[in-house]
């Protein structure tokens, strides 16, 4: 059975990048167009991964982290941001919600699978 990963972010084109790329790979996308969303979709089903970015409405990736935590059911399950935040004072804000590893957007798409593959199989 292939593996869910939930892509969380508010543009439609990477989320419909992200899940092209992953799915090529054989994982199974659930796409959320804001934390909020993504926070509803991780709390209805169980996902393997949660692939955030950071700024967004309604809730940004960090307050998204911090929620999924909170949650039994999400406290061991693998986080990644994929933001263009890449300072090192929002790098260690990520550490600190919870964030398993960080990415920079514009992505590569065949760096996504490795690190995919690495954290989830």
């Amino acid at each position: 059975m292939a593996k869910t990963v939930l892509t969380v972010d508010d543009s439609a084109s990477i989320r419909q990048m992200v899940a092209f790329t992953l799915k090529g790979a054989g994982y199974d996308v659930l796409e959320a167009v804001d934390g909020q969303d993504g926070l509803e979709k991780a709390s209805a089903r169980s996902v393997d991964l949660v692939l955030t970015d950071q700024n967004m409405p309604r809730m940004d990736g960090i307050s998204l982290i911090k929620n999924l935590r909170g949650m039994p059911s999400h406290k061991s399950t693998p986080i990644l941001m994929l933001t263009t935040e890449s300072s090192d004072d929002m790098k260690s804000q990520g550490r600190a919600a919870g964030a398993t590893g960080w990415l920079v957007k514009p992505f590569d798409p065949q760096k996504l699978i490795e690190v995919v593959r690495k954290v989830i199989g």
